[in-house]
């Protein structure tokens, strides 16, 4: 019975455990048991890869707002501001050439700030990597592979 209680101890989803004393049940139920864990197992896969994929939908949202707001307020600065500043700067003496280049260069410096935050948070989208595991796995088990973990 040591098979017996292994199963017991695993998380069965508020199932019983299998009865590993299966000489007397007939290929058919044996067959409609495993059919029905193998359902179970694929659905379960499924809401992991839901769940990891929606985290990583955030992220995505989230870095692309980011990147969005970097090239509007880029943008919107460069249209509002640097005009009043280009003439400040003319007004203290500049040539006016030099004045609109200062300007330009100190928004783009602003604009390039922004967009790195956007792109790092791109970077912290990890792939669903417990799905492709449990995915893996089972491939494994249904294949009759051994897998090194066991």
């Amino acid at each position: 019975m040591e098979g017996a209680a292994a199963v017991s101890k695993t998380n069965t989803g508020g199932r019983k455990p299998v009865d590993v004393d299966a000489p007397r049940r007939s290929l058919g139920e044996l067959t409609s048991e495993v059919t029905g864990h193998l359902s179970h197992l694929v659905s379960l896969q499924l809401e992991l890869a839901r769940t990891e994929l929606a985290a990583d939908v955030r992220r995505v949202v989230q870095g692309t707002a980011l990147v969005i707001t970097a090239a509007l307020v880029a943008h919107l600065i460069l249209i509002l501001a640097s005009m009043t500043i280009a003439f400040a700067l003319i007004a203290f003496g500049l040539p006016g050439w030099l004045a609109f280049l200062i300007v330009t260069l100190v928004y783009t410096l602003v604009a390039v700030i922004l967009g790195i935050v956007g792109v790092r948070s791109y970077k912290k989208i990890r792939g669903m990597p417990r799905s492709k595991e449990t995915f893996d796995k089972t491939k494994a088990v249904l294949r009759r592979e051994h897998t090194a973990q066991q």
